[in-house]
């Protein structure tokens, strides 16, 4: 997906939902920090995005220009809405977010994930996908290992899970060299 792409995918959810702003979460978020990414962070064909201030909203998107639909196939990328809960975030990424408005957007606001944000997401998923990723966004110099290993101890862990996440980052950040 590109940052265009994903312009028109904010520019559609608000005219399915009537909103102003909307979240994106999930790897197509790099694309508020990084608007011309190397190829590997642009491979998937679908951006997780919800409401804001209605996340209930998010079912409308997926019906409407989600996996399937004429939308996808016309376009060959799709919205899949999402909720809050999708993501595992630190307390404060809000603070973080980048911001996508423009005239591609009706003037719409996208708040992608800040990378670092991102990184800690997939990195608590953990599926193999997410490894690939985030092994990526350190080889490409995106995420700093030190800083994603400050914010662990903001995210909505118990102990023991942010130690099992520390564990997890430092061995993808070995791999990444």
């Amino acid at each position: 997906m590109t940052r265009e792409e994903l312009e028109h995918i904010i520019r559609a959810s608000g005219d399915i939902t009537d909103q102003y702003e909307f979240v994106i979460v999930g790897s197509q978020s790099i694309l508020g920090a990084v608007p011309r990414p190397e190829d590997v962070f642009t491979v998937s064909m679908e951006a997780d995005i919800y409401p804001l201030q209605a996340p209930e909203l998010a079912d409308r998107i997926d019906g409407a220009i989600g996996e399937g639909s004429q939308f996808h196939e016309t376009y060959g990328y799709y919205a899949q809405g999402v909720g809050p809960e999708t993501a595992c975030l630190p307390a404060d990424w809000m603070k973080r977010v980048h911001r996508i408005q423009n005239r591609n957007t009706q003037d719409r606001i996208g708040y992608c994930l800040d990378v670092l944000d991102l990184f800690l997401a997939k990195a608590v998923a953990a599926r193999e996908k997410d490894r690939e990723f985030c092994i990526a966004l350190l080889q490409y110099g995106y995420v700093n290992l030190e800083a994603a290993l400050a914010l662990v101890g903001n995210m909505p862990l118990d102990a023991k899970a942010q130690q099992t996440l520390r564990a997890t980052m430092r061995r993808w950040g070995k791999s990444a060299v």
